[in-house]
């Protein structure tokens, strides 16, 4: 893949920042360009979800997943979550997929809700501390979806330095990563608005780690027993 031509950016202090308007439809082509050969040379982008704005790196490039949790100040000890583009990636990421994850993937994916399963033991990755696991979804967003399907599953892990608040616009990721990523999607403000709900399927019964995007209300009409955050 070739990089676009001319992008258009905005000058930092010590680098550039290249910020693609992914409603104009050229830019957004250009800007998915850009952000698939950097994801793939094993750069950092910034892409909207429907959730909050995310930080993504290719998840099977070890080097790039450690430069993701540096950015955010954060250590190995909080292992990066994986975003996929379609409902059967999943398939290629764990042994076998649990029956209550497909009823929870057929209800509410694509959307705002991540499952924590185990993964497959012959997959080459290194997403931190998982011990044996992964946190993964499908976001609800046609630029992020189109990411995905070009790159593949992505480490994506909320765009926002340690202990700052989540960005939900472009422009609030810039504010706090500015030349530090060099490739910005934007697609105006995240939908919701705030983090996925994270929902531990690897035990006899559904535990809620995060509350967020998806009620537990929601989650127990469709799955039953779903036990809460203390």
């Amino acid at each position: 893949m070739s990089r676009p031509d001319e992008p258009t950016g905005s000058s930092c202090e010590t680098g550039v920042v290249t910020t693609f308007d992914c409603a104009d439809p050229v830019a957004r082509r250009a800007g998915l360009e850009a952000a698939a050969f950097a994801a793939q040379a094993g750069n950092l982008v910034v892409m909207p979800t429907d959730t909050v704005y995310g930080i993504g790196a290719d998840a099977f490039n070890a080097a790039a997943v450690r430069d993701l949790l540096a950015a955010k100040g954060r250590g190995p000890d909080m292992p990066v979550p994986v975003l996929v583009g379609s409902w059967s990636t999943i398939d290629g990421l764990t042994m076998a997929v649990p029956a209550v994850a497909r009823t929870l993937i057929e209800a509410f994916w694509p959307g705002g809700l991540s499952l924590v399963i185990e993964h497959a033991p012959s997959l080459s990755w290194d997403l931190g501390d998982s011990r044996g696991t992964v946190m993964v979804r499908m976001p609800l967003h046609p630029v992020a979806l189109d990411l995905l399907r070009t790159v593949g599953p992505m480490a994506v892990s909320s765009a926002n330095r340690s202990g700052m608040p989540p960005a939900t616009t472009a422009a609030a990721a810039i504010e706090q990563f500015g030349e530090d990523i060099t490739v910005y999607l934007d697609g105006g403000p995240a939908p919701i608005g705030v983090a996925s709900t994270v929902v531990d399927l690897t035990g006899e019964v559904p535990r809620i780690l995060r509350q967020g995007a998806v009620p537990l209300d929601r989650l127990r009409e469709v799955i039953g027993q779903v036990e809460s955050m203390a």
